[in-house]
This record gives C-alpha cells, structure tokens and sequence, in this order.
C-alpha cells in the first residue's frame, strides 16, 4: 500500500498481474465461474421448460386456443425471473448450511487471513442530497464520521456533502449546518459544495467530484440522505479493496433500519430475508460481474473516472438522453475496464431506510422502472454491449426482466375467466394446481429461504424476539407481501403504458422518508385502478367459476384492497402498534449497533437545534 501522502490505486494497478486462468483481481479461477454459470443456466433452462411443458399440456386437454396461447406467453415472461430468483435463494442457502466456508465460496476474498493492520488509503465519504431534510441526512453523516473516529481510523477519511439542491430555503440550512459542523469539529475533514444545475442527477454530481477532487483518494464510499454504516463494516471493506488492486466496486448487503411506520417495518424484515440466501447465491456465479446498487459501497475512483462515464443515450425521452438508473451501468463500465465488481454477501453494518407508506414504496419502483428499461437503447449503443462482458450483459438484460415481465402478472388474471369459461368437464384440475403451486413457491423461495436460514442458524430466532415474535412477523409479511407485489405489478404496467405512449412522469426528487398517514382521498387516487381491475376479475371468476376464485384469492386480494391496505399500513396508530408488540422487529432493534446509537445521539441534538 501508499503512504497517506497520495493514493495508492496508480502505484498499485501498475503492478496487478494479468493472468488467463484467473479473474482480474488473482482470486478466483475462471473455470470455477464458467462451471458454476452453466450449472445455473442448465438449471434455470429445465426450470423454464418444465412449466412451458405443464402450460402446453394444460392447454391442450381440450384443443389449443388463443387464451391457452396467451397463458402460456404470460407464464413464459413471469417465469425466468422467478426461476433465476428460485436457484440463487436455494443455492445461498445450501452454501450457508448445507458446506463448510460457503460464504468463501461465493466471496473468496473473504477467505482468512482477512486483511488488518492501519488504514493507510485515502477515502471521501460522500453524501448527495437534493431537496432533502437537511438536518435528518447531516445526522447520518456524522454519526459515521464519529463511529470512525472512535475506532482510531478516522484520519484516513474525508467527508464531502455534495449538493443538487434546487430549493433556496434548503440549501440556505444546507450551507448553515455544514459550516457548524466545520466550526465545530475543524474545517479540514468536511467540505460542502453545491452545483448550480443538477445534469447528470447523482451520477453527475458523483462525476463532478471524481473530476474535481478525485485526485486527492484512492477510494470513495457515496451515501444516500438515509443511509447509515459503521466503522467495523467501512474499515474492512477499505482493507480488502487495498488488498486488491483489480477490485474495482466492492458492494455491502445493504439492510433497513428499525421503523416507526408499519409499511417499512413489514416490507423490511421482508426485504431482509429475501436479500440474504438471494444475494449470495447471485455471488457464487456472477462473480466479478456483481451489482452496484449506487450506495453504501467503497469503490475504487481512478478507474471509476477514467472508464465508468455514462454515455448520453440515443434517441428523446423517455428511453433517450441521460442514463438514469446509473449504477449497474457504472458496474459494467468498471468490469470492461478489467476490474472486478463483487458484493460482501453478508450482512454488517451497512444500512438504509425503507419508504415508509406503499404510495412513497411505488413511486420509487417507478422512478426505477423508466431507468431500468433505459438499458434496452443503451444495449443498442454501437460498439459498447460488444465490448462488456458477456455476464455484464446479462446484468442489464437481469435489469430489464425486472419490469419488463411484470405486466404478464394482470394479464394473466385477467385471463383468467376466459380460461375458465373454456374449460371443460375433464380439465386437468391437478396439473393446474400443481403449476400453481410450483410457480407460487419459486416466487416465494427467496424469503423462505431467508426464514429457514434463520432458523437453521444458532441463536438465530433468538435475535429477532423469540420464536412466538418471528412466527407472527414471518406470516404477517407474506400476507403483507402477497398484497404489495399486486398494487406494484398494476401500477408498474400502467407505467410501462405511459412510457410507450412518451408520456414521462418520473423524475428525481426528495422522498419521504419518515412515517405518515394516507387519507382516504389519496390513496384512491392512486391505487383506483388496482380496485376497480381486482373488482372485475373476482367477479367475473365468481360467474363462472366459483371455485377459482377462491383460489386466486391470495393474488387477487392485493388488487381489491390496495386503497385499505395503503391506508392501513401507513396509519401511525399500527405502527406504534407494531413497535410496542415488537411486530416485524430486525434485530438491531433489540440490540443497537454503535452508529445506531450515535445517530440517536445526533438526531436529538438536531431536533433540539431546530
């Protein structure tokens, strides 16, 4: 490694050795991740044929109509998604239980002797900010500057808020509170600067520092307004980034934080079983093509400037001009200019927080839905999809999935009736549950696999309040997240709509981030067609198959109650509710990291200030 006295990255990318039987950073065979890419796409191939077998023999019980047809198309689009999600859970969670150091496996760089010893890297932490609370997100900020400090390695890091904020009253308390905090605890480890335009969005404000003061860090580790890490998670990741020169993005496994609002605390312990066995499997053969999902990760900034600038897209909104979901672009950049992208598949402290009402969660998928589906022009951009990686194309492709089958979910059930007015008195009713029921436990096995990790794991249920509290909270979030996922999927294929029409509606602006109550009048305006399309699906199923409906009941629930639903989760009576019965608590809430505690600490005298 460098002296502090300038960064380590020129002295050391000189002096990685290229190899052809090794990735980049010298840690893994390629063979091993060849062997491991077929296994899965064997898997994921005789996962999608077997149900496109069941779909042809379903439809052909009595002739192959136009509805059999479209059924199968809708099946066909929903199932590689949940087919790849379905191999990643049960392949993390065999690695977590069922082999010795099969975290290793998937992250090898985190095989022992890990990396200790002083901190000799330069690092910026930045914070970006538009429009946002300023005292909330600077509170964050300073608890991370005062974990670091505690453990001995602060020195080795800058803290820099870089502003796009639009609203003269916010960037006035902006500037006002960053020069307190400079007063306060000495000017040369904080700086603020604020742009006067916001081109590029985050990305741009990212690029503008990485041209500005670049130069002065070997590493950078961005934070959004509601992200919070620790010292002992930032401190080791800084290591093994200096331990490997051709790591170019190392990832944390972000988790949410303790909630006051029902919505976030229940999609969060969610999330949080969902995310684990997934995130690793997806590590143990995506490799050095891993996600970057924009934050809470250290990355290394001179190949980052050099290499991972965003091409200006083709073509007028809404798919043309600036890339917006910028993040896995910048992955794949950095992956083609011969470093590695790779993910720590474990959970440490690196958290954010969660939106805590469904209209908040929903507006966000959006804005992510128009970014995700940008990547099908930037596949078209000459002579760049060429050039990456061919993992690094399936990343984008993996990207677009994520939307761009989400409207064969309500095509489907409105497919429904028509299917059932078709089907005859010799219809193969147990092949058709059999479909689904397997096609409902790929979509759920990713949690599942969260859950059973849990309890395989000593102590495990122990750190979420004890077996009566994790049951309830584990059933509480699948009823919670059958309910979600169909609000999501009518709104998303809306969305897609409006997009194909060119009528734009996402742009990037402040979130709410604490809890709030949603009134009757805007949750109507916002989930109606959920209700009205739930509406006439279980009544058309109830004229002419009773029997079906009560077994789409689970998925069309969702869909007729979404305006209840967002009301009710949002209510802040059930989320204090939910606290005091320690519903859906992550354990952190009973056991509070460090920088948890400080944060607490910086909050009230913020509030107190106010």
């Amino acid at each position: 490694m460098s002296s502090r006295s300038g960064p380590l990255s020129t002295l050391s990318e000189k002096h990685a050795p290229a190899s052809a039987t090794l990735m980049p950073a010298l840690i893994q065979p390629l063979s091993t991740l060849r062997r491991r890419r077929q296994f899965m796409l064997v898997a994921n191939v005789a996962t999608v044929a077997l149900v496109l077998a069941g779909m042809v023999a379903l439809g052909a019980h009595d002739g192959f109509s136009v509805v059999d047809g479209l059924l199968l198309v809708c099946a066909l689009a929903i199932t590689p998604w949940n087919a790849i999600g379905f191999w990643n859970a049960a392949v993390g969670l065999y690695l977590l239980h069922g082999r010795r150091r099969g975290v290793e496996a998937a992250a090898p760089f985190l095989a022992p002797p890990l990396p200790e010893g002083p901190i000799t890297a330069r690092t910026a932490i930045l914070l970006t900010v538009r429009n946002e609370d300023p005292s909330r997100a600077l509170a964050r900020l300073k608890a991370v500057k005062a974990d670091l400090d505690l453990s001995g390695h602060g020195g080795a890091f800058d803290f820099h808020v870089l502003s796009d904020t639009s609203r003269p009253e916010i960037a006035a308390a902006e500037e006002a509170l960053v020069a307190a905090w400079r007063a306060q605890e000495g000017p040369s480890r904080i700086f603020y600067r604020r742009r006067a335009d916001n081109a590029g969005f985050k990305a741009g404000n990212i690029r503008a520092f990485c041209t500005d003061a670049g130069e002065r860090y070997d590493f950078m580790l961005p934070l959004d307004a509601d992200s919070l890490m620790g010292a002992d998670t930032i401190l080791s990741m800084v290591r093994l980034m200096a331990a490997y020169p051709r790591l170019g993005i190392l990832q944390s496994l972000v988790v949410g934080l303790p909630s006051q609002s029902a919505f976030g605390r229940i999609f969060q312990f969610g999330m949080r079983h969902g995310m684990r066995s997934y995130t690793l499997g997806a590590s143990w053969w995506a490799g050095d093509c891993g996600p970057f999902w924009g934050h809470n990760a250290v990355i290394r900034v001179a190949p980052f400037r050099d290499a991972c600038h965003l091409p200006e897209l083709p073509g007028g909104p809404p798919f043309g001009g600036p890339v917006l979901s910028h993040d896995q672009v910048e992955a794949v950049l950095m992956r083609r200019a011969g470093y590695e992208v790779r993910v720590l598949p474990v959970e440490s402290e690196s958290y954010e927080e969660n939106p805590p009402a469904a209209t908040d969660f929903v507006g966000r998928d959006l804005r992510w839905c128009l970014g995700n589906l940008q990547y099908l022009r930037l596949l078209t951009v000459p002579g760049l999809a060429a050039s990456l990686q061919p993992m690094s194309r399936f990343q984008l492709v993996w990207a677009i999935l994520m939307f761009v089958t989400v409207p064969a979910h309500p095509t489907l059930l409105a497919l429904l009736p028509l299917a059932a007015a078709e089907a005859g008195p010799a219809y193969p009713t147990v092949l058709a549950l059999a479909l689904y029921g397997g096609m409902m436990a790929m979509a759920l096995l990713p949690k599942l696999a969260g859950v059973a990790d849990v309890l395989l794991t000593t102590g495990g249920v122990a750190r979420y309040g004890g077996a009566l509290r994790f049951a309830g909270s584990v059933a509480v979030e699948l009823v919670f997240s059958f309910l979600l996922s169909a609000i999501t999927a009518m709104a998303v294929t809306l969305e897609m709509v409006r997009l194909l029409l060119g009528r734009v509606r996402a742009s990037w602006r402040a979130q709410a981030r604490d809890g709030h109550g949603v009134d009757f009048a805007h949750a109507a305006r916002a989930f109606w067609p959920q209700t009205v399309f739930g509406l006439a699906v279980l009544v058309a199923l109830l004229a002419v198959q009773p029997v079906l409906a009560l077994w789409a009941a689970p998925v069309l629930a969702g869909y007729v109650l979404a305006i209840p639903f967002t009301m009710a989760t949002a209510d802040p009576r059930l989320g204090r509710l939910c606290v005091r019965l320690g519903l859906c608590a992550v354990p952190e809430e009973f056991r509070p990291s460090r920088v948890q505690r400080l944060l607490v600490g910086e909050s009230f005298e913020a509030r107190r200030a106010a």
